[in-house]
């Protein structure tokens, strides 16, 4: 976590060093020294305020996190009285957000949870990315059907999220958002009309 104190645009310069310093070289052949140039800051001005790599990658996830948070909500918002379905494909789009599926992005997300499964607080930031989107899930397949049948669904659609999304990454092309909202929508669609015909 980084102390208080830093400036806002500095901060955001430091994230997007990151970022672009992960796109170009991986998060285990990135320095300190290069995100600091990229930046446009000096070294001790990272290790200030976040004390290595570590910490500044947790500080770009929590940032990247956030995004992904915002374009659900953003989605959401406007639909308050609409169907469940809707509000499902509004949670899916938020997901495949741009800020989620450009190439330096997806990199990171790699990188993330990659170390995640090193770094304590990594890991912790990973489980409350995860549980947010199972929770906000299964609580519309829960306006459908029974709790156990949501929680399947719900378990299903996110594992239909992060495959799409992780199958992009891997290919190293650029991320199809035709696709993943034609299966999605499949996905969605009959979730809905099993429990509506049973």
């Amino acid at each position: 976590m980084p102390k208080v104190g830093m400036q806002p645009i500095r901060r955001r310069q430091l994230i997007d060093a990151t970022l672009s310093t992960i796109n170009e070289v991986g998060l285990n052949d990135a320095t300190i020294a290069q995100i600091a140039r990229r930046a446009g800051v000096s070294t001790g001005i990272i290790s200030h305020y976040f004390k290595d790599k570590n910490g500044l990658l947790e500080a770009t996830m929590r940032d990247v996190t956030r995004q992904l948070r915002d374009a659900v909500a953003a989605r959401l918002k406007p639909l308050a009285d609409a169907s469940t379905e809707a509000r499902l494909h509004a949670i899916v789009e938020g997901n495949f957000d741009e800020t989620q599926v450009h190439k330096a992005a997806m990199k990171a997300w790699l990188d993330f949870w990659s170390s995640s499964m090193h770094q304590p607080q990594l890991n912790r930031l990973e489980r409350v990315s995860s549980s947010r989107l199972f929770s906000s899930l299964a609580a519309e397949f829960r306006r459908e059907m029974p709790r156990d049948k949501a929680r399947l669904a719900a378990h299903g659609l996110a594992a239909l999220i992060d495959g799409l999304w992780l199958r992009a990454a891997l290919s190293r092309k650029p991320f199809d958002p035709e696709v993943a909202r034609t299966l999605t929508t499949q996905f969605i669609h009959q979730q809905l009309a099993d429990d509506q015909n049973r």
